[in-house]
């Protein structure tokens, strides 16, 4: 369950020319071009820049690796393996959308494991996405959207907001969703390209990660054929506490946990030791008085074949829409 957006203004698509010096944040590989295979192209066309900093190397990824290896167990070596194939597919897919191989950055991440990187090691995590945006200076980043169900896609959203406020960041900042559907209505979207060139190419960069083709090519090729589409982050919401849009029952707070990141770092408590307030039927979390963002989440930290976020995240923000950071004083 994710807050409902109200009162959208109407969308507006970024401006594109030769000024333009794109960011496109991946979690896996794949969401590159899956997400931006024709934005890339059109501001490398119109003179822009665009680099891509991918997070995960998508090495527990074991279905596709077991078709395609002929082996049922796939230890740690095999997923090394892996990753080292999908990030080379990466490396494939960007050099047919035209994008130069320095503006490249990979973290080495491991898959399902970026939610991690922000709990244990915020700092770090934050650092390295903040020293690829203070490097190249962006005007537009394309970062995934906050209610995507998939747990890295909305973990990789909340480390580019920090990263972004952290290093002083203005640029415009576009979402996009690739497990769900955005919470915004379908007329608030922006879909800023339908050039039929573009989208051969994209086809062919997505067609470039193989391995993902192995069991899914049908549903690859849908999600590359559709129209690429942008929301924008939430709306500000500035206070000393959190609403939380999930009201879970007594037996699943007895096994959850509350996850705060924000401009200080990472804290996680259990339920019942977590600064909340009952409000009617409602919980309130309280902030810690940091500038900038402050993303909450919950987790029951189990193990579990179902990878998709049951809760996801919410976001108290007091900066303006479009405008997740403001520069140094």
């Amino acid at each position: 369950m994710h807050a409902v957006r109200l009162n959208r203004a109407v969308p507006t698509a970024p401006t594109i020319d030769a000024t333009t010096r794109l960011l496109v944040i991946a979690p896996h590989p794949d969401d590159e071009s899956l997400a931006a295979g024709m934005l890339i192209q059109r501001c490398l066309a119109l003179g822009g820049t665009v680099d891509v900093a991918l997070l995960t190397d998508g090495d527990d990824n074991p279905w596709p690796q077991r078709w395609d290896e002929k082996r049922l167990i796939i230890g740690a070596a095999g997923r090394r393996r892996w990753g080292a194939r999908r990030r080379q597919e990466v490396a494939s897919a960007l050099s047919l959308l035209g994008v130069e191989p320095a503006r490249f950055h990979p973290m080495g991440w491991h898959d399902m494991q970026v939610t991690t990187e922000l709990r244990h090691r915020h700092a770090d995590a934050v650092g390295a996405l903040r020293a690829v945006v203070a490097a190249m200076g962006p005007t537009l980043v394309v970062i995934p959207d906050l209610g995507d169900r998939h747990p890295d896609h909305g973990a990789a959203h909340v480390l580019a907001r920090l990263a972004l406020h952290d290093a002083g960041s203005t640029a415009e900042v576009l979402t996009y969703m690739v497990h769900g559907t955005e919470a915004c209505a379908p007329e608030d979207l922006i879909v800023p390209d339908a050039d039929p060139g573009r989208q051969g190419i994209k086809t062919a960069a997505v067609q470039a990660h193989a391995t993902q083709m192995v069991l899914s090519r049908e549903r690859m090729l849908a999600l590359a054929s559709r129209p690429e589409r942008f929301d924008r982050p939430p709306p500000p919401v500035a206070g000393d506490t959190l609403r939380l849009p999930w009201r879970p029952g007594r037996f699943a707070r007895a096994r959850l946990r509350v996850l705060l990141a924000d401009g200080q770092g990472s804290r996680h408590w259990t339920w019942r030791g977590a600064p909340l307030e009952r409000d009617g039927d409602d919980w309130l979390l309280a902030l810690r008085p940091v500038p900038g963002p402050a993303f909450v989440k919950l987790t029951a930290d189990l193990s579990t074949p179902w990878i998709y976020d049951r809760y996801g995240w919410v976001c108290q923000d007091p900066a303006p829409p479009g405008l997740v950071a403001r520069p140094p004083a």
